[in-house]
Formats: structure tokens, sequence, C-alpha cells
């Protein structure tokens, strides 16, 4: 398979970036999307240019790092998988793919396509935790929880924070993320102790960091690869209004 590249390439992130074009060639259709950058990067070694910058590290749609905005679409053109588990097969041989890095004022660009995502991680330390007291587990069963709300614990916890969500929002929200993570410590005993202020804290850092108000399109749902439910922004605004009024 052979693919026409549109590449956003920005030195830096204050320089000026631009799109520049490149030629995929012989690409195995079982590539992976990055695999067929690392190819098309070891053929600009071999002519001594700058490699094209992009995140990545497990390559098992674990870690979030990959995100990649591939033709218009957060993570590219199929559902429920991050960059890296995306195939070229799923590419027509011989066309353009363009290819740019998260769009959002909250993530800026470092190089190339890789953005700084600390914004995500500063919405965590502002309330993605637990108090719990330090030493061996406690036993499992020592709390009981109901299954339905383990279940839906779990599902929220899904989250991987790639900022897909983010980048897919016309107003660059994260509400799907942060929403995510209030899920999930909100439905679980261990979360009552910071209930209140962690979604006071959480969505305060969201605004200091200049992210977007959800804008109600369900984008970030279509877009996430571990297809996270918008149900949860529905119970982080319940949430938010409990621990303002009540």
């Amino acid at each position: 398979m052979n693919f026409t590249l549109k590449i956003w390439r920005q030195q830096n992130r204050t320089s000026k970036g631009k799109f520049i074009e490149y030629q995929a060639i012989n690409i195995s259709p079982d590539m992976s999307f990055l695999e067929m950058l690392d190819a098309v990067n070891r053929d600009l070694t071999k002519k001594s240019e700058d490699n094209i910058a992009f995140d990545h590290d497990c390559r098992e749609g674990i870690c979030g790092s990959c995100g990649l905005f591939i033709n218009g679409r957060a993570h590219g053109p199929q559902r429920g998988v991050t960059t890296c588990e995306l195939r070229m097969r799923h590419f027509v041989d011989g066309t353009t793919i363009t290819v740019e890095p998260w769009r959002s004022r909250a993530f800026p660009v470092i190089k190339d396509l890789v953005v700084d995502r600390t914004a995500f991680e500063r919405i965590i330390q502002a309330g993605g935790y637990v108090s719990v007291d330090t030493g061996s587990a406690p036993e499992a069963s020592s709390i009981p929880v109901p299954k339905a709300n383990a279940d839906e614990a779990m599902d929220a916890a899904a989250c991987i924070g790639c900022g897909a969500c983010a980048a897919a929002c016309k107003n660059s929200s994260p509400m799907l993320f942060l929403s995510a993570k209030v899920s999930q410590f909100a439905l679980l005993p261990q979360g009552n102790a910071e209930r209140r202020i962690r979604v006071q804290q959480m969505v305060k850092q969201m605004d200091e960091d200049g992210f977007g108000l959800c804008s109600n399109t369900y984008a970030c749902e279509v877009e996430c690869p571990k297809k996270i439910s918008v149900v949860h922004i529905a119970r982080m605004n319940r949430e938010f209004l409990r621990a303002k009024f009540l």
C-alpha cells in the first residue's frame, strides 16, 4: 500500500507550523499507524532529515499517549481504538492522509505531533485521589460494594486520559475525561471522604487550564477509544450541584 501523508510539522510551541507532504511507500496493510510513521521516519533518517515527532509508549492501547488527529478524527476512522491500534488496512490504498496534533489551547504543541498534556495531570492532582491508610491491602470484602456500582466504576476507570474528548469537542472540553474520574470514585464508598471537594476542585482546575465547557454534541463519546459514556457527565453535573447546595 502507498499513501501520501500531509503531516503537521512545528519545531516548537512558539514557532509557526505547516503541513508538509511525505510519501509512505510499500506499507503493509497489517502495520499499525505508528509503525507506518516509523517506516516514514526510517526513510527520513536515510536522507538525514529531521524525523517526525509523535508520542507513543505502550503501543497496546493502554497508556493514552499516542493520540493523533487523523483525517479530521481523533485516533482515526475506527471507533473504539487508539492510534497505535489503528491498522493501515482501514485506509484506501493511494489516498492522502492528513495527520495533526490535538488542537486545544490547553494542549500546546511541543513539537510536530506531540502536545503537552500535563493539564490532565493537574486535573487529576486536584481531586483524583482517595484518602486511605497506607500499609497492607485491606480485606477485599471488608467494604461491600454493589456489583452494579462496581461494574460502572470499572467502566469509568477504563479512561486512559488520551485527550481525544477534548480534541474532538468544538469547545475543547475535557468533560468526558473529568467525569469518568469523578464517577469512578463517586460510585464507590472509598471515594466518599473527598466527594464534595473532588468535583469542585477538578472543575476549577479545568477552567484554570483554559478548557471549554461541554458542547452537548456527544463527539467525545463517539471518538473515545474506550467508549466512555456521556452518562458520566450527567453524574458529574449532579455531583457538582450536590457539592454546591447540599
